[in-house]
């Protein structure tokens, strides 16, 4: 049986040692299993040997094919069914024999089936593995490429020259849309997963006019309220890949706390930021916020600004927004004033500020 099972392929040409021992423990296994059946052929098939599915993983884990796994078992069933065919004459009548032919028929097919999930899991396993590996190579080469160290990229699969735009996103279905959006745009892509919730990526593009156009589908491309996009702005060479990469990390801190499902560097770079620098952005609440916050009318005080400032500070833009008249704004922001110590227009950027940073923490809309 060992020399059956041997030759369908030579095991010393497996490298492990662990392979080639496991393949003679399996084979004895396997022997015994099957002598169990014809000693008792009507008792319901046990468990398959544990030493079979031991060796399935060995062979799975030093790459020998499951064809080859299923030749070796077909051959040592094979030969087993013909020594009972030999000895069948002596020992069995005709009815017996085929009684006990089916019984080992039911077995080597759990054999076979037990023995194939295995390797196929082993397979997986080793794969997911092997793809890990992949991906941490990648991810240290782009982590030094970001620090400035002067790398060859062929490991990276991604070519520095061109226009790139950053990726950067946190929630679950991200990977497929982006890709999906390469493909459309028949652009290169990396995608790299730095923790179990960040997914960085690239897209590289051959000019500034295709980068561009990338970055106004890319609004539509993933999934609404299931996950936070950041957008960095079009940049050439190795030096452009990194600073569009830095773009759309600071812009992530706004898009976790945006309504909106991507959001781009450009639109959010002040507030992005103000975010960092916590002397500023505490002295514009203090002095552009905090005062707006004390008597009655407070609440419609921020919403009056907040309109103001999105109809680009018309009066009756704003009006026709908060459905009041032109006298009932001009009349709020008189008194806006009046708390603020100076006119709106001397503060205007300030106050604008301020309530963007206020809303980054509150999920308002910061793009507008």
């Amino acid at each position: 049986m060992r020399a059956r099972v041997f030759a369908v392929a030579d095991p010393t040409e497996v490298q492990d040692p662990a392979y080639l021992e496991g393949l003679r423990s399996a084979i004895g296994a396997a022997i015994d299993y099957a002598l169990a059946g014809i000693q008792s052929p009507a008792r319901d098939s046990p468990p398959i040997p544990p030493q079979l599915l031991v060796q399935a993983r060995l062979a799975a884990q030093n790459q020998v094919g499951l064809d080859l796994v299923l030749r070796r078992y077909v051959a040592g069933y094979n030969l087993l069914g013909d020594f009972l065919i030999a000895g069948a004459p002596r020992a069995f009548g005709d009815r017996q024999l085929e009684h006990l032919l089916r019984s080992q028929a039911t077995r080597f097919d759990r054999v076979l089936r037990e023995v194939s999930e295995e390797h196929r899991r082993e397979e997986r396993r080793r794969e997911r593995a092997v793809s890990r590996t992949v991906e941490e190579r990648k991810l240290e080469l782009a982590r030094r490429l970001l620090e400035g160290e002067p790398l060859d990229c062929l490991e990276l699969g991604y070519d520095l020259e061109g226009t790139h735009v950053a990726v950067m996103g946190r929630g679950e279905g991200i990977r497929e849309p982006l890709r999906a959006l390469a493909s459309r745009l028949r652009c290169g892509v990396l995608v790299l997963r730095p923790d179990g919730e960040t997914i960085w990526a690239w897209l590289r593009f051959k000019d500034q006019l295709q980068a561009l156009e990338a970055v106004g589908l890319a609004s539509a491309a993933f999934p609404p309220a299931q996950v936070s996009v950041a957008l960095g702005e079009p940049g050439e060479g190795a030096t452009g890949w990194r600073l569009t990469h830095r773009q759309a990390h600071a812009a992530l801190a706004i898009a976790t706390c945006s309504p909106k499902s991507v959001v781009r560097y450009r639109d959010v770079a002040l507030v992005a930021s103000l975010r960092k620098d916590e002397l500023l952005a505490a002295s514009l609440r203090s002095l552009y916020l905090e005062p707006l916050r004390h008597g009655r009318g407070s609440a419609t005080a921020q919403e009056t600004l907040r309109a103001y400032f999105a109809s680009a500070r018309n009066v009756s833009s704003t009006a026709a927004a908060l459905s009041v008249s032109r006298q009932t704004v001009s009349a709020r922001l008189l008194a806006i004033e009046q708390r603020l110590g100076q006119p709106i227009d001397r503060c205007a950027t300030e106050v604008e500020l301020a309530l963007r940073l206020e809303g980054g923490d509150q999920g308002i809309d910061l793009a507008n």
